[in-house]
């Protein structure tokens, strides 16, 4: 679970297996509420880039 720095839920985030045949070992966006709600749900090749990807959605929101 991912939140922000209000404490609210802004993301699930799953590890994929190592067997998984598309994206093996990534973290896939499960779930993604608000700014981060829509149609894509990315594969991170580690937590730091999905950390990078979802605070970059988190701080366009609060900027508008």
């Amino acid at each position: 679970m991912v939140l922000d720095g209000e404490q609210r839920l802004v993301a699930v985030l799953v590890r994929l297996s190592d067997a998984n045949e598309v994206a093996p070992g990534q973290w896939y966006l499960e779930a993604g509420f608000g700014r981060i709600d829509g149609g894509s749900h990315p594969t991170f090749s580690n937590l730091d880039l999905a950390q990078d990807w979802i605070g970059e959605r988190v701080a366009h929101r609060s900027s508008n």
